[in-house]
């Protein structure tokens, strides 16, 4: 059972000494092992239709950590809407939509949850107890399950 205590301690205690997200932090690039799993990835960003060219130059770029920002900030609206992640439905599957039509393939996500967990773990060290990985997981599945719901709707659909 997910438990918004156990997710909450997990970032939000940590984040209000640093004011910044562990997954945020100088050194958090290093942490997204995104793009060493699956390395592919890469060519599906693109930002003011620039390419990178390569891994580094993406990690590098101040677009690609907006993004991350921007991957953050759903995460937390699923932990703040924890009891009730139905009232996301409509966005996530709208996201999922949006992923789909630039190329991201469903299988994709469970490398960004590799990810995520990873940079997690790297960012609170022992504070990242089995539970509160437990619980992250669940979390990003239930996200991932209402997005992937945007692969299977025509997008001409009401």
């Amino acid at each position: 059972m997910l438990c918004r205590r156990t997710l909450r301690i997990c970032v939000y205690g940590i984040a209000e000494e640093n004011d910044k997200h562990p997954c945020m932090t100088s050194d958090s690039k290093e942490h997204w092992r995104l793009f060493q799993l699956e390395p592919e990835l890469v060519f599906l960003f693109h930002y003011n239709s620039a390419e990178f060219s390569d891994v580094q130059e993406c990690l590098s770029s101040t677009e690609f950590m907006d993004h991350i920002r921007k991957v953050m900030t759903v995460i937390d609206a699923a932990v703040v809407n924890l009891d009730s992640l139905s009232s996301l439905d409509e966005y996530l599957t709208n996201l999922g939509r949006k992923h789909r039509a630039v190329g991201v393939k469903l299988e994709s996500f469970k490398t960004v949850g590799e990810s995520l967990l990873f940079a997690l773990e790297s960012g609170l060290g022992d504070a990242f107890t089995p539970d509160a990985r437990d619980a992250w997981s669940q979390l990003y599945s239930s996200v991932v399950r209402r997005m992937s719901r945007g692969w299977c709707r025509d997008p001409l659909e009401p």
